[in-house]
């Protein structure tokens, strides 16, 4: 049955899975993609099926996509901008991708669109990098992937990975920005200033106003542990240097803005392959780390997804609970996960306290009501 006339949704839990994507909506999060463990290998999701969380509910709902679906993938960079779903890069069963799809997430249907670029030339493919989202544009910054070797022998943004040489191609990490502008359907290569950040994937970013941050990630010898601003207007990059203690270094995080100057660091993998469960608040104004206590200390997650909610909580869902690369390869690995995790980074405010608790014991009260009048 064709999705866009009438589409069937299965109540169910979602399955397992890592290197996804997802977006928050009012009280909706929508998941799309990843892989996940079977028996014998590791597989992806399938690439016609969106998931919802409702918020208030706690219940899942799948929906069939219809469209130019893309290929199942992990590892794209997903981003919401009004009311749609953008995803670029990925790997899929031929590497890794530079295509870009969009779907509205918004209309019921789930329709895929492939989004052909009107002016400019795309990025190179690539896995596990950052984006932010500014006015109409989705920028991305850094990611694994592969190019020409004529076009990275001079190229100080691309660091190759000497041990994925293939004939004229190479692998790497790079520290490009890449802009893409969704109204006027353009790719753009910014001529950034300031000091960039080393080339790195499987980092973490975050929007703050028009400045985008960048945490951690993996280069070509070592693990990272430092935080970097571009300005979204001037193009300019700065180092944010922190005045405390700093989170360890770390790779398949995330890094989530819950405030006007605050930002959510939580798991990931340390340089020691041990995926961690911790989080961190970061004051951009007064360049602070602050370890933040939550009920979700024992709960590992890496190569997960974090979105904010409408309540300023951050979502956690899915992810990798042991080292990635062992997952499938010993029973006792708990594997990937398909649990969403609450957290709580500010008090809520005392009208939304006051809906949940009348939404909550509105049957209880509509009693006493009863009982009240009847006296």
């Amino acid at each position: 049955m064709d999705s866009a006339v009438e589409n069937p949704c299965e109540e169910a839990a979602t399955p397992h899975r890592s290197g996804h994507t997802a977006a928050v909506e009012g009280n909706t999060l929508f998941v799309w993609g990843g892989y996940m463990s079977t028996a014998d290998n590791e597989v992806f999701l399938p690439n016609d099926e969106i998931w919802l969380y409702d918020l208030k509910s706690a219940e899942w709902e799948m929906y069939r996509m219809s469209g130019e679906v893309p290929p199942p993938m992990s590892g794209v960079c997903g981003s919401a901008l009004g009311g749609c779903l953008y995803i670029f890069g990925g790997c899929d069963d031929n590497g890794q991708t530079n295509e870009l799809y969009c779907v509205n997430l918004l209309d019921g249907n789930y329709s895929w669109r492939k989004v052909r670029a009107e002016t400019g030339t795309p990025p190179s493919p690539r896995d596990k990098l950052c984006c932010w989202v500014f006015n109409n544009w989705v920028t991305y910054f850094g990611g694994y992937g592969h190019k020409k070797l004529d076009d990275v022998w001079d190229d100080n943004s691309f660091n190759m990975d000497t041990a994925s040489l293939e004939l004229d191609v190479g692998w790497g990490w790079n520290n490009e920005v890449h802009v893409f502008d969704t109204v006027l359907s353009s790719w753009t290569e910014p001529n950034t200033c300031g000091r960039a950040p080393s080339p790195r994937a499987a980092h973490a970013g975050a929007t703050l106003g028009h400045k985008g941050y960048v945490h951690g990630g993996r280069g070509m010898y070592t693990t990272t542990c430092d935080i970097h601003c571009l300005d979204l207007k001037s193009w300019t990059w700065s180092e944010v240097v922190p005045v405390s203690t700093v989170p360890a270094g770390r790779s398949w995080h995330s890094l989530t803005t819950v405030s006007e100057s605050t930002l959510f660091l939580f798991g990931g993998i340390n340089v020691d392959c041990k995926p961690m469960s911790d989080g961190w608040i970061f004051d951009v104004e007064m360049k602070k780390w602050s370890k933040f206590k939550h009920r979700n200390k024992n709960q590992p997650r890496l190569w997960h997804t974090a979105s904010q909610t409408m309540y300023s909580d951050v979502l956690v869902f899915g992810g990798c609970c042991d080292y990635i690369h062992l997952v499938g390869t010993f029973e006792n690995l708990t594997g990937h996960s398909n649990h969403a995790l609450v957290i709580q980074t500010q008090p809520y405010p005392l009208f939304w306290i006051c809906e949940d608790y009348i939404a909550k014991n509105v049957k209880n009260l509509g009693k006493q009501g009863c009982m009240g009048r009847g006296l």
